[in-house]
C-alpha cells in the first residue's frame, strides 16, 4: 500500500515537474506543449549538409561514410573550384541553387542564431562550407565559375560523388555572357553571410562583404539571365525562369542590410519598380527571390522606421494574405501541407515557414498585424501556421510519415541520392562504375546509409507518397529545402523551451 502511494506521488511529482519545465517559456507564444522534439529535428536539419559536402572533409565531419570527393574540381580551367555543395542527389556543383541554400543558412542564424545555443557553431560550419566556395568563384574580377559537372553526363550515371568518373566540365558567366540572376545571388548570399560571421569572425566577415560590393556591381553593371548563355547547361536543371530582376532587388537589399551604405536604399528607391518590387508573385525559392526582398524592406520600414520603404510592407502583406488558408491563391493537401508544385514541394513549404516566422518577429517589434481584405492577421496567428507546416513535415500528416530522414519513427528510405542508396566506401571499398549502380536505383531496398536530417520532396496533391528512389520529384532532398527549416526548427524549439 505505501510503495504504491509513494509511486504515485513520485509519478505526481515528475509529472508536475515535466509541465511546469514544458509551460514555462510558452507563456509569449504558444499555449501548448510541444507536439515534436525541434530540437533534435534542429540538430539534423544541420547534420545533413555535411552529408552533402563536396571536397576534402574535415576531420569532424560527422556524416561519416561520406568521404573525399571531387578534389580536382576547377583543374580543367586553372582555378581551384574544390569544395561547396551537391545541392541534391547527384554530384553536380550548381551555384545558383547553392548560393540560395548559403543566404538562407545566413539569415536562419541572422534571425535565429540567438536562440540556436549549441546548434549556432554546426550553423556557422555550414555556410562557411559555402561561402569559402563561393569566395573561390567569384575570385576572378567581372567572372563567376557558376557550375562543375556535366548534368546530362552526370544523371546518365549512378554512382557515389567519391567514384566519380564524369567530366567535371567547368562554367562561368562574365561580361561576354552575362548572368545577373546567379551574380546578384551570389551577392546576397556573400553579404547575409558576412552579418552572420559579424561578431565571430570580423576579418572573415569584412572579406565577404567586400566581396559582395564587387560581384553585385558586376551582376548589375552587366546585365541578362544565365539561363541565355549557358541554356544548354543549367536548363531544365537550375533554370533562370523568374528572370534576373528579383536578384537585383534582392541583392541590394542585402548589401543594404550589410553594408548600410545608402547608395544601396537609393538603388532600391530608384530601381524597386522596374525590378518588380509590386509583381504579385507567391511562391519564394532558388529560382524567384522577390517575396524575401520584400520580406527583408519591409523591415526597414517596420522596425527601422525608414519610411521610403513604406510600400515594402504592403507587398509582403499581399504574400501574407496569399498564403493564409482559406485564400484563394493556395492550395492545401486534405492533410492541411501548403501545396505549390508537384516537384519537390516541399522546399516552398520550409521558405513559407521561415518567411511567416520572420515577419511575424518584426510586426511584433512593430506592434503592427496584417490586414487580409478586412480580416486581422495576427503574428501569432501567423507562428501557428508556420508551426502546422513544420509538424507536418515531422509526422503529422494522414500518413504519420517525418519527410525528414533520420527523424521520428517512419520516414523516407529510399531516397533519391546516390551516396546514400548505394554501399559506402567503409563497406564497399572498390569502384562502383558508372551504370552498375542502377541496379540498386531500380530496387526496392532500402538505402544502407541514412542521410541524417535530409528533407525530400515530400508528399502529392492528396497527401501520398510512396517512398520510391526513381520517383524524384516526391523522394529527393536538397539543400534549399532545408536551409530555411534550420531557422523555423531553433525559433520552434526555443519557443517550447527545448533550447
Amino acid at each position: 500500500m505505501t510503495f504504491s502511494l509513494f509511486s504515485s506521488l513520485l509519478f505526481l511529482l515528475s509529472a508536475f515537474s515535466t509541465l511546469s519545465h514544458s509551460l514555462t517559456p510558452l507563456s509569449h507564444h504558444h499555449s501548448h506543449s510541444a507536439t515534436h522534439n525541434y530540437r533534435d529535428a534542429l540538430t539534423k536539419s544541420i547534420i545533413f549538409f555535411e552529408g552533402q559536402r563536396s571536397g576534402k572533409l574535415p576531420s569532424n565531419q560527422r556524416m561519416s561514410w561520406r568521404r573525399d570527393s571531387a578534389l580536382f574540381d576547377g583543374s580543367a580551367m586553372n582555378v581551384d573550384l574544390v569544395g561547396g555543395y551537391y545541392d541534391a542527389g547527384d554530384n553536380v556543383k550548381f551555384g545558383f541553387p547553392m548560393a540560395f541554400t548559403t543566404t538562407m543558412l545566413s539569415w536562419s542564424v541572422i534571425e535565429f542564431g540567438g536562440v540556436m545555443k549549441g546548434e549556432l557553431q554546426n550553423a556557422r560550419e555550414a555556410i562557411r562550407w559555402g561561402t569559402d566556395y563561393l569566395l573561390k568563384a567569384t575570385a576572378h574580377p567581372d567572372t563567376i565559375y557558376v557550375q562543375v559537372g556535366d548534368a546530362e553526363k552526370d544523371h546518365a550515371c549512378w554512382e557515389r560523388p567519391e567514384d566519380m568518373d564524369t567530366p567535371r566540365s567547368v562554367f562561368k558567366v562574365d561580361k561576354n555572357n552575362p548572368g545577373s540572376d546567379v551574380a546578384a545571388e551570389t551577392a546576397a548570399a556573400l553579404a547575409a553571410a558576412s552579418l552572420a560571421f559579424k561578431k565571430t569572425d570580423p576579418a572573415y566577415s569584412k572579406t565577404l562583404v567586400r566581396r559582395a560590393i564587387r560581384v553585385f556591381h558586376f551582376a548589375d553593371k552587366y546585365r541578362g539571365s544565365y539561363s541565355n548563355g549557358l541554356k544548354s547547361v543549367v536548363c531544365p536543371f537550375y533554370c533562370s525562369y523568374s528572370g534576373y530582376q528579383d536578384e537585383l532587388l534582392w541583392g541590394a537589399a542585402w548589401l543594404h542590410k550589410a553594408t548600410k551604405n545608402p547608395m544601396y536604399l537609393n538603388y532600391i528607391k530608384l530601381n524597386g519598380q522596374t525590378l518588380g518590387a509590386a509583381d504579385s508573385d507567391n511562391i519564394f525559392g532558388w529560382d524567384n527571390k522577390h517575396v524575401g526582398a520584400r520580406i527583408l524592406l519591409s523591415k526597414e520600414f517596420l522596425v527601422r522606421k525608414v519610411q521610403s520603404l513604406h510600400d515594402y510592407k504592403g507587398h509582403a502583406d499581399n504574400f501574407i494574405c496569399s498564403v493564409i488558408p482559406g485564400s484563394s491563391s493556395s492550395r492545401f493537401t486534405p492533410g492541411g501541407l501548403l501545396f505549390k508544385m508537384g516537384d519537390s514541394n516541399m522546399q516552398y513549404v520550409t521558405s513559407t515557414s521561415f518567411i511567416l516566422l520572420t515577419y511575424a518577429k518584426y510586426l511584433t517589434k512593430a506592434h503592427v498585424v496584417v490586414n487580409c481584405g478586412g480580416t486581422t492577421v495576427t503574428p501569432k496567428r501567423l507562428r501557428a501556421i508556420a508551426k502546422k507546416q513544420v509538424d507536418y513535415l515531422l509526422g503529422e500528416n494522414p500518413l504519420k510519415m517525418s519527410y525528414m530522414v533520420g527523424y521520428g519513427p517512419r520516414y523516407p528510405r529510399r531516397i533519391h541520392h546516390r551516396g546514400s542508396s548505394l554501399p559506402s566506401i567503409g563497406v564497399h571499398p572498390g569502384k562502383i562504375q558508372c551504370s552498375a549502380g542502377f541496379s540498386v536505383m531500380n530496387s526496392e531496398s532500402p538505402n544502407p546509409n541514412i542521410l541524417v536530417g535530409a528533407v525530400v520532396g515530400g508528399p502529392d496533391l492528396n497527401d501520398g507518397f510512396p517512398d520510391e528512389r526513381s520517383d524524384y520529384e516526391q523522394s529527393e532532398p536538397a539543400t534549399y529545402i532545408n536551409a530555411p527549416l534550420v531557422g523555423s526548427l531553433a525559433y520552434l524549439a526555443h519557443s517550447f523551451g527545448q533550447l
